[in-house]
């Protein structure tokens, strides 16, 4: 068997045009390639059909916070339900608006933000 350190001093003497031929007659002669697998990932169709910007949003509420009073004020602004509705909305951790604007969303979030609760923008 031949002296596998001398043949690794002799590979690091080669120039990389001496090393791109002694690859190509590897190659040549035992039929392998040493080329790296190369995975190919499908891009995106040509005809899919471009993504369209959400413009609904679903605002739940998912925190009351320590001021319940301000919270169901809050939601009787935003939705124009009654006290007892907006009550039961209130304990129920339900959702404030189907179908809001961004802008909507946004306003609803801040303002019960500013009231210590929380809600969430779907």
């Amino acid at each position: 068997m031949a002296d596998i350190a001398k043949m690794i001093e002799e590979i690091k003497s080669m120039t990389v045009l001496e090393l791109n031929d002694l690859v190509k007659a590897i190659e040549e002669e035992f039929g392998v390639s040493a080329a790296a697998p190369v995975a190919v990932v499908a891009g995106p169709a040509a005809d899919a059909a471009p993504v369209e910007e959400k413009t609904e949003f679903k605002v739940t509420l998912k925190e009351v916070g320590p001021k319940k009073i301000d919270v169901i004020k809050a939601v009787r602004e935003f939705t124009g339900l009654g006290l007892v509705e907006a009550k039961n909305l209130v304990e129920g951790l339900g959702v404030i608006k189907e179908s809001a604007t961004k802008e909507e969303a946004d306003k609803m979030a801040e303002k019960f933000k500013e009231i210590g609760a929380a809600v969430a923008i779907d």
